[in-house]
Order: structure tokens, then sequence, then C-alpha cells
């Protein structure tokens, strides 16, 4: 079946959110890596949405972790894939919708 991605407002909100943070603490050689890293995740779960768990917090959701720090929350709607959050994981899980 081919997926499309769908990223969403509060997905895209994240990301920036988690880009901006990096290039205050971290070299642009390891902000690349995590974009690298991130691509990666997204183009796993463009082939394979099933294959990481439901999350315990929104059964809706699924959980892809993309490192210690940072968690991918999306959902799988018939063809799409709905990047939900790009959710860093020392937040409360409340925010979760």
């Amino acid at each position: 079946m081919d997926y499309k991605i769908f990223w969403t407002e509060e997905a895209i909100r994240n990301l920036e959110e988690v880009i901006d943070y990096l290039y205050s603490r971290w070299t642009q050689r390891e902000v690349e890596n995590f974009k690298t890293k991130l691509s990666k995740q997204i183009d796993l779960i463009h082939r394979n949405p099933k294959l990481f768990p439901i999350s315990t917090f929104q059964p809706r959701l699924r959980k892809a972790v993309l490192s210690k720090q940072t968690t991918i929350f999306y959902e799988v709607k018939n063809k799409t894939i709905y990047l939900a959050y790009i959710f860093v994981n020392y937040k409360s899980t409340d925010r979760l919708r």
C-alpha cells in the first residue's frame, strides 16, 4: 500500500522547537545528524506504518522512538500517515490528544 505522509501543524511546531533548541546547544554537524536520523525514521514509518507499537497514552497513535530524548507519534488512517507530534521525552504526555 502506498502511504502519504502528512505533517500536522503541531508536529511542524514541535520540530521547529527541537531544531531551534539543538542549534542553541549543539554543533551544526550534530544538528545535521539529528535531521538525517529523523528523515530515516520517517522513511521507515512510511515503508512500514505498523512497525512501531501503539501508544499507551493515546491508543490512536503509534510511537516511534527516535532517540532517548525524542519520540515521533503518528496516526495511520486509510492511506495517510499523520505525523502528530515530535515529542521531547522530558515533557508530560498529558499534552497528547
